[in-house]
């Protein structure tokens, strides 16, 4: 097939087709934000931002966030306290929800079912571990270079790519650390590249306000851009609840399309949208998608 036809039936297939077949022969990579865990019950960024707020005794607005985002407010805390240590031993008490609340998470068990070979996360909780732990799935956590090396083929990776509770050093959390993470040549970073060049990623639960995430996605399609082969590149894609027509745009040109959903609330909003991919897959893999 020649690449103008293969450029031709990709366009004209549906985002969700595009997401099973690419589900099916396993090239799918699923980028998971905080609104997943948000929608299992861990309290929201603000509650981290009011903690340190109360703790220096700042003003309600500084510690509800109008004033300051939390990585500045992280980076003073560490300035303040020598370390983030304090701060990271209370997040780990307290950014967590119970097994009970996971199990109860329909977007979780979608995840699962979902059967996704690599899962990237910019949350620090165990929600995703849990969940595969529940439904007794094989899985891979990736925390570090050393972690990389156990990979297996065929068993799901949840890379911790802000970092993870169980190693301080990988938690991405401060200022310094983001700018830090913008060089992009951690090892986590060099694998992200590596995983994500060939394939389908979708984006869930984000805003894509982050900025180390945007410059990640430029990067990949400036890569692509630079190679001549920008049109057999991929299609990748972000769900969010509430469209943007510049954001949309802005990620359009890097190769993201928007997708949405109608319900009366975001966490039916997902649910519907993974109910969908989820039914494509079983119809694909029983010969009836397609």
């Amino acid at each position: 097939m020649s690449q103008t036809t293969a450029g031709a039936t990709a366009v004209s297939m549906s985002p969700i087709q595009e997401l099973v077949h690419a589900l099916k022969d396993r090239r799918a990579i699923l980028f998971a934000g905080a609104g997943v865990s948000i929608n299992a019950g861990l309290p929201p960024w603000r509650e981290l931002i009011a903690r340190m707020g109360r703790e220096f005794g700042f003003d309600e607005g500084l510690r509800y966030g109008l004033g300051v985002d939390y990585p500045v407010l992280a980076e003073y805390y560490r300035l303040r306290q020598g370390s983030i240590g304090p701060l990271r031993s209370w997040m780990d008490r307290n950014w967590c929800v119970s097994e009970q609340r996971i199990r109860e998470s329909k977007v979780h068990e979608l995840i699962v079912q979902l059967d996704f070979p690599i899962i990237y996360t910019t949350n620090y909780d165990r929600n995703l571990e849990v969940a595969y732990a529940l439904y007794d799935r094989d899985f891979i956590k990736v925390i570090n270079a050393r972690d990389m090396a156990k990979t297996v083929e065929g068993v799901t990776q949840i890379i911790k790519f802000h970092g993870d509770f169980d190693d301080d050093q990988s938690l991405v959390i401060t200022e310094s650390d983001y700018f830090r993470r913008l060089s992009f040549d951690s090892p986590l970073d060099i694998k992200f590249r590596s995983d994500a060049f060939g394939k389908t990623i979708l984006f869930i639960g984000y805003s894509m306000h982050d900025m180390n995430i945007r410059l990640l996605l430029h990067r990949l399609w400036q890569t692509w851009r630079q190679s001549g082969y920008e049109v057999d590149r991929p299609q990748s894609f972000v769900f969010m609840i509430e469209r943007n027509p510049v954001e949309e745009a802005v990620l359009n040109q890097w190769g993201i399309r928007v997708l949405s959903e109608e319900a009366e609330t975001p966490d039916r909003a997902l649910v519907s949208f993974l109910t969908k991919l989820r039914e494509g897959l079983e119809e694909a893999r029983a010969g009836q998608f397609p």
